[in-house]
């Protein structure tokens, strides 16, 4: 085969591959784009959601005005839990010290078939009750379960998101393949929208140009959000980032429980661990304490460094008989600064796929980055829909009536 023979070879594999590409492409878009448009429309706004219930629950998010004259110190977390469990009429779980200016949060959950998600907001100076809270009636939770099940039983729902949003990532990369300008006339169309041309022009032009632009950010919101979607891709990826460690490998301890003695009082330790805590904690700082659940089970706090996110946290542990600090090892384990890299970065997990990382300039790079991937579906589906009606007419065209030519004469 010469010269010219090969580079014809190429160019004819090169367009089957285009069009293998292409097909997979297609039908990946037709069953996954509903999905991706239900989870990007829903993830723009929990992108917000902080700031929103921030501005729309002023009276019960943030702490009264003169909240600090009566008393200079905010009540253990054993008074604050006594009169929000009068309120709720069940066994708390923790409690959340919210930080200056800020109201605390005394929580309680269930897990199995009778799961359940309630919150009391108080006035942690004087343990006033500012609200009740429960996820069944709260929006922000309804679009989370959108976000993460679809609105359907989490069984159903959470793997059909999950495969959904790696489908979305193959059609990134297959897009970039369709994509990709063969020849320098054709690359300077394929940075920009024609805003000029017609709606079906522009409506190419706005799947392909945004779905490049876009696809950056997607990928880190594809990453981060496996994380939660598939075991196998948080174990993979804490793996790759770590240098070969694995998450089953994480040492939670428990209390001794041949320390309990007929003195023993939990209720006590546990305000004392949080007494010893406080201390240390900046007043920016917010700070979460959990009770110990189980005879073995420790007592957890939390200093939370920068609320609003999740990751910049110093968590400590207590053995709920002795008070002893224990110590534990994994990603959530102790101190962020102390961290490796790749303990970070599955801490950081949930800050960057909300943009709550960088901020509010984050926040808004994620909410229109999902905003555009909300669109892919809905412009891919509009240029489907155009491409069959063109071969339907195609179709339909009558064939041309044949001319007869004259024939000559016969001598």
């Amino acid at each position: 085969m010469g010269r010219a023979g090969l580079m014809h070879f190429c160019r004819r594999f090169q367009l089957h591959m285009r069009k293998i590409v292409g097909k997979i492409h297609l039908w990946l878009g037709l069953a996954s784009g509903l999905v991706v448009f239900i989870i990007s429309v829903t993830g723009c706004l929990l992108a917000f959601e902080w700031e929103l219930r921030s501005l729309f629950g002023k009276q019960w998010f943030h702490l009264p005005a003169g909240a600090k004259t009566a008393q200079t110190a905010p009540l253990p977390p054993s008074q604050l839990r006594a009169i929000a469990e009068k309120e709720i009429g069940k066994s708390a779980q923790g409690v959340i010290y919210g930080g200056k200016d800020y109201s605390s949060v005394v929580q309680f959950y269930g897990r199995g078939d009778n799961a359940y998600y309630q919150q009391v907001f108080m006035n942690p100076y004087n343990g006033q009750v500012l609200r009740t809270w429960d996820a069944k009636s709260d929006f922000f939770r309804i679009v989370l379960e959108g976000h993460f099940n679809l609105w359907l039983p989490r069984k159903i729902g959470q793997p059909i998101v999950a495969w959904s949003t790696l489908a979305f990532f193959v059609l990134l990369l297959s897009g970039l393949v369709l994509w990709w300008p063969r020849n320098k006339a054709a690359r300077k169309q394929r940075f920009s929208v024609k805003w000029d041309a017609k709606w079906k022009r522009k409506n190419y032009d706005l799947h392909n140009v945004l779905g490049f632009y876009v696809m950056s950010i997607a990928v880190i919101l594809i990453v981060t959000g496996l994380v939660y979607g598939f075991k196998w891709w948080a174990d993979g990826l804490y793996y790759a980032t770590t240098g070969g460690k694995s998450l089953k490998d994480a040492v939670y301890p428990i209390s001794d429980t041949t320390r309990l003695t007929p003195a023993h009082s939990l209720e006590a330790n546990t305000d004392i661990a949080w007494a010893r805590v406080m201390k240390a904690k900046p007043a920016e700082a917010g700070l979460s304490l959990y009770f110990a659940t189980g005879n073995s089970a420790p007592i957890s706090v939390t200093i939370n460094n920068r609320p609003g996110t999740y990751y910049k946290t110093e968590n400590f542990l207590f053995d709920q008989y002795t008070l002893q600090p224990l110590e534990a090892t994994g990603p959530f384990a102790g101190k962020y600064e102390e961290k490796s890299m790749g303990d970070k970065f599955r801490r950081m997990n949930y800050d960057l796929h909300v943009g709550a990382i960088w901020g509010l300039p984050g926040k808004l790079l994620m909410f229109f980055a999902s905003l555009i991937c909300a669109s892919l579906p809905v412009t891919g589906v509009c240029i489907w829909l155009g491409r069959k009606r063109k071969a339907k007419k195609a179709k339909k065209a009558p064939l041309p009536k044949p001319v007869l030519q004259p024939q000559p004469a016969l001598s």
